[in-house]
This record gives structure tokens, sequence and C-alpha cells, in this order.
């Protein structure tokens, strides 16, 4: 009986602590979610997305980390979401290249919109058309006589190929009938900077990438692409009331997980970001961005997905641009 008593108590005692281990290591394996930049450190998306990661990984009670994948205007880094595990971990942070690259592109290895499951909505934002200041041209008028002068013998630069930037520049080219050379970079950092260190004569740059440029002596911003002006840039005219009525060029922010996340994921995280853009803190480092922020439900986000495919087209087709 005492071995057996003693067999027991033995038995218990281990049960015990492989329960109380099991407890402390399930405590202890945080959640971690990784959001994939698909442009290099710098780019747009990058710094929206270090806005609110922390504040995000608070909301859902997990450790978030900013991934960077650059290259090939966007597309390494969105095939790794598009072929990551459906379980709200892998997430992307994307723009209007998204839609661009499904229409500029002859072959992806993902369907830009079939593929994702729409997350959630962050906002807008509008581009800003700029040059060196040594070009000696003062807006949009100038500046397309100034290309026009010298077809194909200036240089613009962009995020890369497929980017927005590259594409909302290829649409007012094509529509303003001007020939440039485009430089692809790595992110609208190095595209801005190009044109600070006057290597190139032109970019197409979020808001973001250069509001705060706007007092810098290297850099000239001559109009705003979106439809009315901006509220960030409100002395900047739109390229449309410069001289090509009807031009207009945006971009939505938001994130993007791989297909067939469910329901539930979605909706937590969708909830969380809704808690997350309403903080003041989190408002003003947006604003200071010059990112519009505006949300959204996942189905409301997918019709916004869906119609900006639609546009996409719309715009590669009037650029002319096609690419490998």
């Amino acid at each position: 009986m005492q071995n057996n008593s003693f067999s027991n108590s033995v038995r218990l005692l281990v049960s015990a602590l492989w329960l109380a281990w099991s407890m402390g290591s399930a405590q202890g394996a945080e959640r971690l979610i990784k959001i994939i930049v698909p442009f290099g450190p710098g780019a747009v998306q990058d710094t929206v997305a270090r806005t609110f990661s922390n504040e995000l990984g608070q909301a859902v009670g997990a450790t978030v980390i900013i991934e960077n994948h650059a290259g090939a205007g966007g597309t390494i880094g969105t095939n790794l979401v598009a072929k990551a595990a459906a379980d709200g971990n892998t997430l992307l942070m994307a723009a209007a290249s998204q839609t661009l690259a499904g229409h500029l592109y002859e072959k992806l290895p993902y369907d830009p919109v079939k593929d994702f499951s729409t997350v959630s909505l962050v906002g807008y934002s509008g581009y800003v058309i700029a040059a060196p200041t040594n070009t000696g041209v003062k807006d949009i008028k100038e500046y397309i006589a100034f290309v026009k002068a010298k077809p194909g013998q200036y240089n613009y630069a962009s995020a890369g190929n497929g980017s927005a930037s590259h594409l909302g520049m290829a649409s007012f080219l094509a529509r303003a009938g001007l020939q440039m050379q485009h430089i692809p970079m790595k992110s609208t950092g190095d595209a801005v900077n190009e044109v600070l260190a006057n290597r190139v004569q032109g970019v197409t740059s979020a808001t973001i990438g250069v509001v705060g440029f706007r007092q810098d002596g290297r850099i000239k911003l001559l109009a705003y692409t979106g439809a009315k002006r901006s509220q960030f840039l409100p002395e900047l005219p739109t390229v449309a009331e410069s001289g090509l009525p009807g031009y207009s060029f945006d971009s939505w922010m938001g994130l993007l997980g791989p297909a067939h996340i469910p329901k539930t994921q979605l909706d937590l995280i969708n909830n969380a970001m809704l808690k997350v853009l309403a903080d003041p803190v989190v408002q003003e480092r947006l604003l200071r961005l010059g990112l519009e922020i505006q949300t959204a439900s996942t189905d409301e986000f997918e019709r916004i997905l869906r119609q900006d495919w639609i546009n996409a087209g719309v715009i590669v087709k009037a650029s002319g641009a096609k690419l490998e």
C-alpha cells in the first residue's frame, strides 16, 4: 500500500509540474504579427506602418514587427503575404500599387484582389509633383514647357517599377504629352533624395514623402495630384487647376492579409485598428505625415479594393506603361 501511495503521489506531482510548465509556456508564447512592407525603409508604407505598430500590438495582445521586403515594384513582399498562412499573423501594408501592379505586369504570381483579405483601411494619401529648384520652374505649366523642350532627355525617379509614384508620374506625362526616362529606386525616400541631389529632374511622391521639405531650398513642390487641394499643403494648386483639367491621382493605404483569413480574426484586427486610429496620439502622427485618416469595415474595404482595381486599369492604360 505504501509503495502504491508513493507511486500515485509521484505521478500526481509529475502531472502537476507538467501542467504548470505547459500553462507557463502557453502564457509566454505571445502572438507575433508581422507587417510586411513591400518597399524599403523610408518608403511611405514603411513610415505609416511604424506610426501604429506598437499600439496595434497592445490592442490585440501581440508583438507586432515590421519587415521590409523590397523589389520589383513591391511585388516581392506582396507575394510573400499572398502565400503566407491565413491565420492573421502575416499582414501587408498596402497601397494603390497593389492594384496598379496587376495591370502593369504581364504576369504576377498572385491575384492582387482574389488572393488577399481586406483587414483594415487606414486612410488616403495624395501625391505631389516636384522638381529640383535649379530647373528654374515655378509651376506645372513651366514644368511641362521645360520637359517638352528636350523630349526623353530628362529623368524622373520613383519608388520602383509598378509603384504608385511610378504610375502617377507616367500617367501625368502621358496626359501632358511628355517623355522622360524612368529611374526606379527602392523607396519614396530614395526617389526624393535623387531630386534633392539634383540627379533627376522630377518625382511624384506621396505627400508624406515631401511635406517635410516644403521649406527646403533644393526642391520645388509644383502641384498636388488630388482632385482638390490638400489640407496639408493648401497653398499648393492641383495639377488639374494648373493646366491639366481632369487629372487626378491619389492612393488608399491599408492592411491586407492572405485570402481566407477567418472572419473572427479579420474582425479582431479591424476592431483593434478602429481603436488605434481613434487614438489622438496616433492621429497626430499620421496627420503630421499628410495622411487623411479614414476607417472602414472589412466588407467596405473590400468594395474599395475592387473599385480601385477598375480605376487602376484606367490609369495604367492611360500611362501606356507595361512591365515584364
